[in-house]
């Protein structure tokens, strides 16, 4: 499958752009409740906030989590039960999502989240796809950008004045996907191509 423009003039043609993945997304059974869960995964720096945003126009709004919101400087990855109380078992009793934000300037969670019960909800961050995540999905998408190019790009963004940070993360990432990668269990890789995606399922 190639998915090769994210256009908004593409999004309405199925099979071309992301409207073509958008229509695969669109004929998955429910996952999640009556929700289609769809996991966007892939290292920090990768541009997944970016193709979530795009595949939720593709889909004409739909809600996006960004893991992000859950993490935090103490814990990268222990927003397991903060999901699973917050988005996931309301999602899949039909009711809204209502989950804390983490501000990582203040470094604590200063408000919260809502987002309804939608056909199609994304989930987006590292280790969307994770094994207590999985069993909730109806797709996991994995973005397919190396780990060192995804960094670069990461500290790029963010600044030199985040570099210890960076470095933080990094080892926290890969002792993350050392012990329970996504990738192996992604039903689609997608490569960023020339402002649009190469998607391999």
């Amino acid at each position: 499958m190639i998915f090769e423009s994210d256009d908004a003039e593409d999004a309405d043609r199925p099979g071309e752009g992301l409207g073509g993945l958008a229509a695969r997304v669109r004929a998955l059974r429910p996952s999640c409740g009556p929700v289609r869960l769809v996991g966007i995964d892939g290292h920090a720096g990768s541009g997944k906030s970016t193709l979530a945003r795009r595949l939720s126009a593709a889909l004409g709004g739909a809600p996006v989590v960004h893991l992000d919101d859950l993490a935090s400087h103490g814990a990268f990855f222990g927003w397991e039960d903060r999901l699973a109380r917050g988005v996931l078992r309301p999602l899949a009793a039909g009711g809204p999502a209502r989950y804390p934000v983490y501000d990582w300037e203040r470094r604590r969670y200063a408000r919260t989240a809502a987002l309804p019960p939608a056909p199609v909800v994304l989930l987006e961050g590292v280790g969307a796809g994770r094994r207590v995540v999985r069993p909730w999905l109806a797709l996991l998408i994995w973005l397919a950008v190396p780990e060192e190019t995804a960094h670069a790009q990461g500290l790029r963004r963010d600044g030199p004045g985040l570099a210890e940070f960076w470095r933080m993360w990094a080892a926290a990432e890969r002792r993350h996907f050392a012990e329970d990668p996504s990738k192996p269990f992604a039903d689609i890789l997608m490569v960023p191509r020339d402002g649009g995606y190469h998607a391999c399922a």
